[in-house]
């Protein structure tokens, strides 16, 4: 049974990421679901970014009526300086348009920056119900342990937004992920349905479990060993890898087959997704590299080994071309 073919935040291969045109575009290239990174901002509004710092994503940098909002700010061990999410209204923030987030990658979707306003959940919401066929939608939820540290709980923001578009029905098409394993289960505990997928990075540890536990916080290369994964099993359905823990290099430094921590999880009855299949150079394995790095290699030979993987699901920033791969 092929994967699950999930437009990366819309089709950001084509179109700035997380914008309308975006996700039209993946839903018309038929793609399984779409996923969306959600954020807050300072009156509670879930908005659709990436991340909550925007100054990559929007031209609030070239805004000077929001130079005053320019920070710095730290939170569990990490400082980043720019714009964020949590310093606007939702009125601001609806004055800003949205650009492409590698523009020296994706030259074309570059040519649309400026285009677009930036989109709210419920908005995202009412374009799948308006598609012309079911399209399922993953929701990543972004940085839950330092929103409730502010003040900003996305817990109950989500089952308000999910329930007055509904989308809290048993039959809907959801699946909720993050890297944060607390939010997951406070999601469930509140009786939300879907799939629950923890997200798992190459290196680190969930920010959520650093701050509960210290150093006594399981790394992510330790929740996807064994005994690891027994310990998932009932809490999540499932795991999102990195897809470098896939295509992990052999001893002499070459891919040739998936490594066996898809089948590991598989076999505990464990969901396997991964992240994020895309065709540029930059972003694909060594050998598989073929010149500028802004120009397709082949990933197609990169492909097929998370093809032999029978992973549950595939995030792809080119919706068609996952499409035509993968199913």
């Amino acid at each position: 049974m092929p994967p699950l073919v999930i437009g990366h935040r819309g089709a950001p291969g084509y179109l700035p990421e997380h914008t309308r045109s975006s996700y039209e575009w993946a839903i018309a290239a038929d793609v399984d679901a779409v996923e969306p990174d959600v954020v807050a901002t300072k009156d509670g509004v879930l908005v659709i970014r990436h991340e909550n710092e925007i100054s990559g994503t929007t031209d609030v940098a070239d805004r000077p009526e929001f130079a005053h909002l320019h920070r710095t700010k730290e939170f569990a061990g990490r400082t980043e300086t720019g714009w964020f999410t949590e310093d606007f209204t939702w009125d601001e923030l609806a004055t800003l348009r949205c650009r492409e987030r590698l523009p020296q990658i994706r030259r074309a979707s570059a040519a649309h920056d400026g285009e677009e306003p930036i989109l709210r959940l419920v908005d995202l919401l009412a374009i799948l119900d308006a598609a012309p066929r079911p399209v399922g939608m993953v929701l990543e939820i972004k940085h839950a342990a330092y929103f409730a540290a502010i003040g900003l709980d996305l817990v109950p923001r989500i089952l308000a937004d999910l329930a007055a578009c509904g989308w809290d029905r048993p039959d809907a098409p959801l699946i909720i992920e993050s890297f944060e394993p607390t939010v997951l289960g406070q999601l469930r505990e509140r009786g939300l349905p879907g799939t629950y997928i923890h997200l798992i990075e190459a290196d680190g540890a969930p920010v959520d479990l650093l701050l509960a536990q210290g150093n006594a916080a399981p790394t992510y290369r330790e929740i996807v060993s064994p005994a690891g994964l027994d310990a998932l099993v009932g809490q999540v359905d499932g795991i999102s890898l990195d897809k470098k823990m896939i295509l992990a290099p052999n001893a002499l430094g070459r891919v040739t087959r998936p490594a066996p921590v898809v089948a590991d999880a598989q076999e505990r009855g464990l969901q396997v997704y991964t992240w994020t299949a895309r065709p540029e150079n930059k972003f694909l394995s060594r050998q598989f590299r073929a010149g500028d790095p802004a120009a397709f290699g082949d990933y197609e030979g990169e492909w097929q080994i998370l093809r032999d993987a029978q992973l549950d699901g595939v995030f792809v920033d080119h919706a068609d071309l996952g499409v035509a791969f993968f199913r």
